[in-house]
């Protein structure tokens, strides 16, 4: 299977700016059904920086009690971005998400613009389809052997 990340990553990523609440980021994460956003650059909306998840949320602000309303994407994102480019083979995605202990992985051109994110999920429901096609196959196989030795 030589599979790219641009062949099934999400290419429409939801990006925040630093200065953005952490209650807005709730909000849009609600809003928009995901569990992440990409932190980016002001004035640079395609340069990320950062990435703040539903995870980040919960344990540094919900269960340490704070306002996030007074806390903002730049508290809580996590700096150390793990980066991906759109050729990268989906197997050393894999092995790059399992290094890093990541359930995404950040999409970046040449020159570090954001293309796109890859999630553990997105991984999996490529597994499920390879895996249904070999599958498939390999019941085709034993059809066509059925048919011509009878």
């Amino acid at each position: 299977m030589a599979t790219q990340l641009k062949d099934f990553a999400t290419s429409v990523v939801a990006v925040v700016q630093h200065e953005t609440t952490a209650l807005v980021v709730a909000q849009l994460m609600r809003k928009h059904h995901i569990g992440a956003l990409v932190v980016v650059e002001a004035g640079e909306e395609n340069k990320p920086v950062g990435i703040v998840t539903d995870r980040d949320l919960v344990l540094e602000l919900m269960a340490e009690g704070l306002d996030p309303a007074v806390f903002t994407a730049g508290d809580i994102m996590s700096v150390d971005l793990v980066v991906a480019s759109p050729e990268m083979d989906a197997m050393d995605a894999v092995q790059l998400m399992k290094l890093h202990r990541l359930r995404r992985l950040v999409i970046v051109d040449e020159v570090g613009r954001l293309v796109g994110i890859v999630t553990m999920e997105d991984v999996l429901e490529l597994l499920t389809r390879e895996l249904a096609n070999l599958a498939e196959g390999l019941a085709g196989a034993r059809d066509r052997e059925q048919t011509e030795r009878s």
